[in-house]
């Protein structure tokens, strides 16, 4: 494995043709006004959007006595997936790019950065000899500025914690070997202890980090002083390794290019991923042994949970004063205290980042299992404060929470009680259908912003996949919340 971007898949002739046709309505579109570009922009998405919001109206008509809830549900999914393809389409400003059209309330107020802000790149790792040269290798290639990188082995047992010595004598980064498993939050708690950086930055042991992504996500938060929090963009680094990859790849592309795009229009991006997650030090190093010290339901709860150290950016505003207090004792909260602020958190789609994703089933559905834990944890914390960050924002989480919350009811109606107790099989094949529709539209979008790429048609098989495997993992998440362990398992 090399520090290099993974290539990229081979163009085809009709592709080249199509490529000189669009070249010239692209560069006179570029050459427009932005407020006359960007109402373009508005005018053609909603175009396409009304077309099949049309279509979805005229089929709700046609359907039997007795689905009304459920095709309610079904239509609201789809009319939710068309508003979020509008605000990453039409609303959504790359903030390494480009000035947001969103800011934070008196964002005037918010303190600036230095032009050239100290950087901490920080990596925690656990047995993972066969990935962290790669990655490390990549976090030193970054060509951001005054840059300090802090790597932290949690108490690995295969080699790496001698790879990282290694690396470290070659490389010049600091290293931090832990005699004893502490788990990836506390053990990059330990790691901030060291770092002196005005912007934090994390990424995973099994990444490789694009040369100039943490310099555009530092960019971002210079350009932008509201800006408490920056996700990268994430693909997968191996996705020619088979079917599940190339889904996950398509996944990825969708979830950060479409659903993060969407929420960073509103200032809002709830899960900062771990790939390529930079934070302010002011927005988040209060909140670091909240983090680390997390407990659900009486227990600790180990999972790294993008998403809740996101939401301390979030929502500080009015948990952070008793999150504060709770840890008052720590040096990360004595030695330095910050006021609580309404950050702005967003995404940068230039900055670029790729991770080895599961192609074996086990491994992948443990990971799913994973995650579906973290968003039960994150609910109870953000979902209690997220309808304070406006309309928009709230709508977007409230309804994606209710969507993942709902599938697993839909689907056992669909695929299992509907076969059993009607005649017809109308309803299942119209949920079926409608999946697809879903996952066509998204795979549409992968096919704008790809033209020629043909893993676009992956994007309907992982819609089937999560409505017909993957939704039934929450009830068992939900179950099985106490066992907790970040030690990856091999891809």
């Amino acid at each position: 494995m090399s520090g290099t971007a993974p290539a990229r898949p081979p163009r085809t002739a009709g592709s080249a043709v199509r490529r000189r046709l669009l070249t010239p309505v692209r560069r006179g579109v570029e050459r427009l006004d932005r407020p006359v570009r960007d109402g373009l922009v508005r005018l053609l998405t909603v175009t396409a959007l009304l077309s099949v919001l049309l279509l979805l109206a005229r089929r709700t008509v046609q359907l039997p006595h007795g689905t009304g809830l459920v095709t309610a549900y079904g239509v609201a999914v789809l009319t939710g997936t068309a508003c979020l393809l509008y605000l990453a389409y039409a609303e959504y400003d790359d903030p390494a790019v480009r000035p947001l059209r969103r800011r934070a309330r008196g964002h005037a107020g918010f303190p600036a950065l230095p032009a050239r802000p100290r950087v901490s790149f920080l990596l925690a790792v656990k047995d993972e000899a066969g990935h962290v040269a790669a990655c490390v290798r990549s976090m030193a290639a970054s060509d951001c500025p005054d840059l300090q990188i802090v790597v932290v082995d949690d108490g690995s047992r295969d080699g790496t914690g001698e790879i990282l010595d290694a690396l470290g004598e070659e490389l010049g980064i600091t290293v931090l070997r832990l005699e004893r498993n502490l788990g990836k939050k506390a053990a990059l708690v330990r790691g901030c202890a060291l770092a002196d950086g005005d912007v934090l930055v994390f990424t995973d042991s099994d990444c490789l980090v694009a040369p100039d992504a943490v310099r555009r996500c530092v960019e971002a938060m210079v350009r932008h002083p509201d800006l408490g929090a920056v996700s990268g963009h994430c693909r997968a680094l191996n996705a020619d390794s088979g079917l599940l990859a190339r889904m996950q790849d398509v996944w990825y592309e969708g979830q950060f290019r479409v659903a993060k795009a969407a929420e960073s229009a509103l200032g809002a991006v709830t899960c900062v991923s771990g790939p390529l997650a930079a934070f302010r030090r002011e927005a988040v190093i209060n909140y670091l042994p909240a983090w680390a010290e997390d407990r659900f339901l009486g227990a600790p709860f180990r999972f790294a949970t993008d998403r809740q150290l996101t939401g301390y950016v979030l929502g500080q505003a009015w948990r952070g004063r008793k999150l504060k207090r709770r840890h008052a004792g720590s040096p990360f909260v004595r030695d330095e205290d910050h006021p609580e602020r309404r950050w702005l958190v967003a995404y940068s789609r230039s900055a670029r980042v790729w991770t080895n994703v599961p192609a074996r089933w086990r491994p992948f559905l443990r990971q799913q299992v994973r995650w579906k834990k973290s968003f039960v944890r994150n609910l109870f914390f953000t979902g209690a404060f997220m309808w304070r960050r406006g309309p928009g924002p709230a709508l977007l989480y409230y309804g994606h929470a209710l969507w993942v919350l709902a599938a697993p009811v839909l689907v056992f109606w669909h695929l299992v009680w509907a076969p059993l107790h009607w005649a017809a099989a109308g309803p299942t094949l119209l949920y079926l259908c409608g999946v697809l529709l879903k996952g066509t539209l998204w795979g549409l979008a992968y096919r704008i912003d790809h033209p020629g790429d043909p893993h676009w048609r992956h994007r309907p098989l992982m819609s089937l996949l999560s409505c017909c495997v993957l939704a039934w993992l929450l009830p068992w998440a939900a179950l099985t919340l106490r066992r907790a362990t970040w030690t990856r398992s091999p891809v």
